[in-house]
């Protein structure tokens, strides 16, 4: 059963308002997966903050019009499902990318961020991008090293003395006087 025109006019406004606030937007071709494997799909992207959707290519097509993702309508075609990462850039690369692993029906078509589009070789490297939890915490590793070797280059130096002190000590009380 087709849908109506309003519920098209309304999937391509969701796509739309979905697109305008999204980081990154992957592209996947899923012939093959069953209606099981697609609600599997769903459900992870569900837990991992990912938009997922199902559309048609003529209608995805109207719905990125005027957004950062319009990169991605020369690769619109064929059974196509979008998947656009509200707050971690990655997010949408890496649930295609562990979701193809062990579902090889699943074949991701392309890849954008920041306007442009990428081919799906792409994708590993959008995949590994860190997450907010993980760049924070590399930064902050970053700036505490500084701080810990002065610490530990200042500790140093009372410490040698200490050492200097008792190797003179024990020098004198070894050497017959």
């Amino acid at each position: 059963m087709g849908l109506s025109l309003e519920q098209k006019k309304a999937m391509v406004q969701e796509v739309s308002a979905v697109a305008q606030q999204a980081l990154t937007a992957v592209s996947a071709e899923y012939r093959g997966l069953s209606a099981g494997e697609m609600d599997q799909l769903r459900a992870l992207a569900r837990e991992r903050g990912v938009y997922l959707r199902v559309v048609k290519n003529t209608l995805a097509r109207r719905a990125v019009a005027g957004t950062d993702f319009e990169c991605l309508t020369d690769t619109l075609h064929g059974p196509l499902l979008l998947a656009f990462s509200q707050e971690d850039p990655g997010a949408a690369a890496r649930l295609v990318r562990d979701f193809a692993k062990e579902h090889s029906a699943l074949a991701a078509r392309s890849v954008a961020f920041g306007g442009t589009a990428y081919s799906a070789e792409h994708l590993e490297r959008l995949a590994s991008l860190p997450t907010r939890e993980e760049a924070l915490s590399r930064l902050m590793a970053t700036m505490r090293a500084p701080v810990q070797k002065l610490a530990t280059t200042m500790n140093e130096v009372p410490g040698k003395l200490v050492r200097t002190v008792a190797a003179v000590r024990d020098a004198k009380q070894g050497s017959p006087a």
